[in-house]
């Protein structure tokens, strides 16, 4: 019975690491079989992902993310800057790399996981709750629209074999870029 507190102090970690891990597959599984215009998109998605779940790893699960993480964070803001030459669509990229890097940074200060039970600095309020109000509506924008986009399965059947595939892509796209903005909401609110 004593080993339940821990148990339930480190379940929304898990579930983190779970959601942002399926997500990152799943846009891996995209940048793999994507047409060239998609593919860096997709592949750009599946870092962040991925990155993100390790991040949310519980303490004491990586005892080198503290160190690491930061560095590889501040390289992907960095990289999210000189994708802003092609286009402010890439903005959301730049918010979602800085605030990896922000939490990183925070976690490094704090010696652990800030605010994952790791105790510590958990970063200026004003930045955290900027970040909490862009991420929240981020989430509810994203949910109206994949709500929305309808079921990708009627307009197949009603157009033929293959029809969807497009569709589908898309909507996989949607959710797992929503997945991956719950989830910094997550870990945004655990800080």
């Amino acid at each position: 019975m004593s080993s339940w507190p821990s148990f339930a102090a480190v379940l929304p970690a898990w579930l983190t690491v779970l959601v942002c891990a399926v997500s990152g597959a799943c846009c891996l599984h995209r940048a793999c079989t994507a047409g060239r215009p998609e593919r860096g998109p997709a592949a750009g998605e599946a870092v962040m992902a991925l990155g993100m779940a390790v991040m949310a790893l519980p303490p004491g699960t990586a005892p080198w993310g503290a160190r690491i993480l930061p560095v590889l964070c501040c390289g992907a803001a960095l990289h999210a800057v000189w994708l802003l030459r092609r286009g402010l669509h890439h903005t959301h990229h730049l918010v979602g790399s800085l605030a990896m890097a922000y939490m990183a940074l925070a976690m490094y200060a704090g010696g652990g996981h800030g605010g994952h039970g790791g105790g510590g600095a958990s970063g200026p309020p004003l930045v955290t709750g900027a970040l909490l109000v862009y991420y929240a509506a981020y989430v509810l924008l994203g949910g109206a629209r994949l709500v929305a986009a309808g079921p990708a399965g009627t307009a197949a059947v009603a157009a033929g074999p293959g029809a969807g595939r497009g569709r589908e892509a898309g909507e996989v796209a949607r959710a797992c870029r929503l997945a991956m903005g719950t989830g910094m909401l997550a870990m945004l609110l655990l800080m």
